[in-house]
């Protein structure tokens, strides 16, 4: 391979192929290398890999200093591992990346997330239109209010991302045991517990409607023309469930994996625990549960503050 288009071709086929990263990832690299393909080429820059110098790549980060911190950091991430391929298959002798130091500063913010009251309103909603539903036991309306149901249990109850929801296969869920085998980022796997007796009768419920179907079909979880649940019905579905049940901040469905995950280390669960519940391979990217909200600070600062035993 000579050029920058041969080149990004074998690192999208090394990525797709012998990296096996899920096709969200490769449509974001192919978009990534397309992007710094056409800027090479607008600026009528060189296109042969051996021309590729750190100060092409410094004129690209200036190209980009409007985007996002988040969006600048994943273009600059994908540059450098397709360049790094490229080194590692001694296809360039110098790697532009190699005496760089790139830092991006991106601001850490707080997730939002949900107050115990809040889950439980959409959850209490979910139900309730089931039950208005239940006497039509076959229509399409109720099976589907049934699905959705147990995805809102299933993600309060778990953590999982949207992505890991739409991916579950029969064969992953357990309900005899409670046991929830997850497939998550970087194909690494884990299990979760799932004990509440609420959660596992929706989701039993759910099984005993589109079991035969499932398990045909090859994902647990499926829209109207039974085929595999997107992450965009997911969303909607989220939303509209909120806005029934009242709640006027925007919420996603990660909104459920940042409350999972803070309303636990609320309850003075470990840390540790919690990272591997959300399947952070860092415990630094669990870090950021942390914060404390103000209803939870008042309650600390009110009962356990070392003043409260001084007496002048």
């Amino acid at each position: 391979m000579n050029t920058i288009h041969e080149a990004a071709k074998a690192f999208l086929f090394h990525c797709t192929y012998e990296k096996k990263l899920s096709p969200k990832t490769i449509k974001a690299y192919e978009l990534d290398c397309r992007q710094f393909l056409s800027f090479t080429i607008k600026k009528k820059l060189p296109q042969k890999l051996s021309e590729i110098d750190k100060h092409i790549v410094k004129a690209y980060l200036q190209e980009l200093q409007d985007a996002k911190p988040k969006t600048l950091r994943r273009k600059i991430a994908t540059l450098k591992a397709m360049f790094n391929f490229l080194e590692f298959e001694d296809e360039i002798v110098v790697n532009p990346f190699r005496k760089m130091k790139i830092q991006i500063k991106e601001p850490r913010m707080l997730p939002k997330v949900m107050t115990l009251p809040e889950v439980n309103r959409i959850l209490s909603h979910a139900q309730n239109e089931v039950e208005r539903t239940a006497s039509d036991f076959h229509s399409l309306c109720h099976k589907e209010r049934v699905r959705n149901r147990a995805v809102l249990e299933l993600m309060f109850a778990s953590g999982m991302r949207v992505s890991e929801v739409c991916g579950l296969r029969p064969e992953d869920i357990d309900l005899k045991s409670g046991l929830v085998r997850i497939m998550g980022k970087g194909s690494r796997q884990r299990i979760v517990q799932i004990c509440h007796e609420d959660v596992l009768n929706s989701l039993k419920k759910y099984e005993i409607i589109t079991s035969k179907i499932s398990k045909r079909k090859g994902y647990f979880f499926l829209n109207r023309r039974r085929a595999k649940l997107s992450e965009q019905s997911i969303r909607i579905m989220v939303s509209k469930y909120s806005g029934k049940a009242g709640i006027e901040k925007h919420i996603t469905p990660h909104t459920f994996r940042h409350s999972f995950a803070t309303l636990l280390l609320e309850q003075d669960v470990d840390i540790k625990y919690i990272q591997q519940f959300l399947g952070h391979s860092s415990i630094n990217t669990t870090q950021i549960y942390t914060h404390v909200n103000s209803n939870k600070q008042k309650e600390i600062m009110s009962t356990k503050h070392p003043r409260l035993s001084m007496v002048l």
